[in-house]
């Protein structure tokens, strides 16, 4: 399962302010040369990404706040009694101008960013943190949403409406709504700190993994990777002002993938150092101090609203509910998981004192001799997989392809549409009755001012109540290839597309009538899973032999590779769940400190959190290291990444229902659709998976396709 990718929300926007547009709402108090004055006149309502300067961004944000702050004032000041229509509904409509700008920043800041939008976006984070609790910490506003709270049953609502209810008062208690006027006032400082220091958090990161870079003066030192790799690797060097010398840049985690592929260990490990250091070098780009604060500020939130940490408090509205849940799912997964990595690193040092390595088997070596354990035990190489997932056929024939199979979804490629960057392309997407339903744009290749990893967020949702249909995006992190190479990618990457895509697939088919409730608005441990599943289809007969064509001649994959490809499935899985776990624990220790309690430094809180759960593997370090999580301290995943394992889980067993019921069908892809993909969050998640499975989620199949269980 792919730990990279992740869907994206606007986390620092609120959930009433979703990316939805009502088509008549002007910005009177904004220059109508600002492109987000209106509503965008293109199809879909999409960006007109060749008018939309840096600059138009603060004005109209800071507008947008101004226009949403008037209409709260009006349905908390509103004389009548509360009611559903005029409460809630009302709630559900504002802020369109701060959502359309905002939809637009968050893409740029996260995929193509500037020094000009990071300023924008540190400087309008404590406004819009401030805003968000000028909602949510609104006396007469929560009297409103309680009175309706409570009332609810005497409604005779429609099931999404009713839900509506529900969502809305866990949100207003959850954010402090119940607090004194005095506790609230800290609770506004403290958030509006978080949102500064998060920010900063996501810049220095950037920053950090771009000077993190691995710079080598010859060739010789890059021995291993293929001539293609190092033509990039040159390129890059160029193009950072060092012509004549090579660069290996950084992706998001630990490990790097060319780690799998250098001869030279003194390569390998500064390689390995560059990642695990790029932010703990006491420069400017060192997170430690900022993520040491997010901690203890959480933690001093979660004890003012009344909850023992802030784990505990975020949980609340997850389907695990409690960390207690969520200890006990890990602790079934570790024992297991370390075993099988204990396994696994003495057969690699008992390769390396066969070649007569001499040394022990440090983190930096695991990749390099793990990939000739697997040549050795399944006679299959990367670079045989390579020549067959040439980009655009993995997209379109492979993709693309299986949604079609799946869902009767039909895809056309259009260059009319402007573009935030020259490699970012458009589909108009067709639902089975031939209707447009959408558009979805990908973005595939890194650049140093992308952050790192996947996701998936829209630019526009979908609502019945604006009649907006959705504009969904895919950011990925591929290596781009040098000019005149074609564009091939790692089997990883392949995964990381199918994943993402399933992503794009819930918010696709999302069918909600109010925009808080639509698609992937989901709780993290339930949104993950519908990605997941669509990950298994990769390997489905009817659609690897559609895509994985040889670039050079057109001849689909053998098939005695695609075995050896499936028969390696578990390979290494001790090691790669492993470093996994080792992340889920870190976040959840993180995010179980106790308020009040002077923090240690960061290295030695990581090492005795590691320690206590059984983690403490030098050769299998974790994913993320905490100074460069950004999933826990920027991306919304706080106390929540086990949520990739705990969707494995739902993935792996939700998948085990296809193919006991005739696998990759239109009629399975419909039920799928019907009571998963177009849900959004109207019904409980633990139900929605229930009436879809036919029970609740075992863990078996997640062991099992893990290898850690027979």
């Amino acid at each position: 399962m792919n730990y990279t990718s992740c869907l994206v929300l606007a986390v620092i926007f609120t959930a009433s302010q979703s990316n939805t547009l009502n088509a008549q709402t002007v910005s009177g108090g904004l220059d109508k040369s600002n492109p987000f004055y209106q509503v965008s006149s293109l199809p879909f309502h999409a960006p007109a990404f060749d008018k939309i300067k840096n600059s138009d961004f603060k004005p109209a944000i800071e507008e947008g706040i101004r226009q949403q702050m008037t209409e709260i004032r009006r349905i908390a000041d509103n004389p009548a009694a509360p009611t559903f229509q005029n409460t809630l509904v009302e709630m559900e409509k504002s802020g369109r101008l701060l959502s359309r700008a905002g939809a637009v920043l968050n893409l740029l800041t996260g995929a193509y960013t500037n020094p000009e939008l990071q300023k924008v976006q540190q400087e309008m984070a404590p406004k819009l943190s401030a805003n968000n609790d000028a909602i949510y910490l609104n006396t007469k506003l929560f009297k409103r949403v309680e009175a309706i709270y409570n009332q609810r049953h005497k409604l005779k609502l429609d099931p999404e409406s009713a839900r509506l209810i529900e969502y809305y008062h866990q949100n207003f208690v959850a954010a402090g709504a119940k607090l004194s006027e005095a506790d609230k006032e800290i609770l506004r400082k403290l958030n509006q700190e978080e949102a500064t220091l998060r920010t900063k958090f996501g810049s220095q990161l950037l920053a950090g993994t771009r000077a993190g870079a691995l710079i080598v003066n010859t060739k010789e030192e890059l021995e291993g990777l293929s001539d293609a790799a190092i033509e990039v690797a040159a390129g890059n060097a160029k193009a950072a002002g060092h012509e004549g010398k090579y660069a290996i840049t950084l992706q998001n985690t630990t490990q790097q993938p060319e780690l799998t592929f250098l001869r030279n260990r003194a390569t390998r490990q500064k390689l390995f150092e560059a990642s695990w250091n790029r932010t703990e070098k006491g420069d400017a780009n060192d997170t430690r101090a900022i993520i040491a604060r997010l901690a203890q500020i959480r933690a001093q939130k979660a004890r003012m609203i009344g909850f023992p940490s802030f784990a505990a408090w975020k949980l609340q509205n997850q389907m695990a509910k409690t960390p207690e849940t969520v200890e006990k799912f890990l602790a079934q997964l570790v024992p297991a998981a370390t075993a099988k990595a204990r396994e696994e690193a003495a057969e690699i040092q008992k390769l390396i004192d066969q070649q007569n390595g001499g040394f022990k088997l440090e983190a930096w070596d695991w990749n390099f001799y793990s990939e000739q354990l697997r040549k050795m035990k399944f006679d299959i190489d990367e670079n045989e997989i390579k020549p067959y997932l040439e980009i655009d056929n993995v997209l379109q024939k492979g993709v693309f392809y299986a949604a079609n199979l799946l869902y009767g979804l039909t895809f056309k490629e259009r260059k009319d549409l402007p573009v935030y960057q020259e490699d970012v392309r458009v589909f108009d997407v067709f639902d089975k009755d031939g209707k447009q339903m959408a558009l979805f744009y990908a973005d595939y290749y890194k650049r140093d001012n992308k952050r790192g990893g996947a996701w998936m967020s829209s630019l526009i949702g979908q609502s019945r109540l604006f009649g907006t249909r959705p504009v969904i995006y895919n950011v990925c992190n591929f290596t781009k290839p040098a000019p005149g190479q074609p564009a091939l990618i790692s089997y990883s990457d392949m995964r990381t597309m199918f994943h993402e895509f399933g992503h794009a697939l819930h918010g696709l088919f999302a069918d909600q009538q109010y925009p808080s409730l639509s698609g992937t608005a989901t709780a993290r441990d339930f949104v993950e899973f519908p990605s997941q599943v669509n990950e298994n289809w990769a390997l489905d007969p009817k659609v690897i032999n559609n895509y994985a064509l040889h670039y050079k001649t057109g001849e689909v994959m053998p098939q005695t590779l695609i075995d050896k490809i499936k028969k390696a499935g578990t390979f290494n899985q001790g090691h790669a769940f492993t470093e996994v776990l080792a992340a889920h624990n870190l976040d959840l220790q993180w995010h179980s400190l106790k308020p009040g309690l002077p923090l240690q430094d960061v290295n030695t809180f990581e090492a005795e959190a590691l320690r206590k759960t059984g983690l403490d593997f030098p050769q299998v370090p974790p994913r993320y290291r905490s100074s460069y999580f950004n999933h826990i301290w920027n991306s919304g995943y706080s106390a929540g990444y086990y949520a990739y394992s705990w969707t494995e889980m739902l993935a792996d067993d939700a998948y085990s229902w296809f193919v006991e019921n005739g696998g990759l069908t239109r009629a399975n892809g419909q039920r799928f659709r019907d009571m998963v993909l177009s849900r959004g969050n109207t019904i409980e998640l633990g139900k929605m998976y229930r009436d879809f499975r036919g029970h609740d989620p075992d863990i078996k199949p997640m062991l099992k396709s893990r290898g850690l269980e027979d």
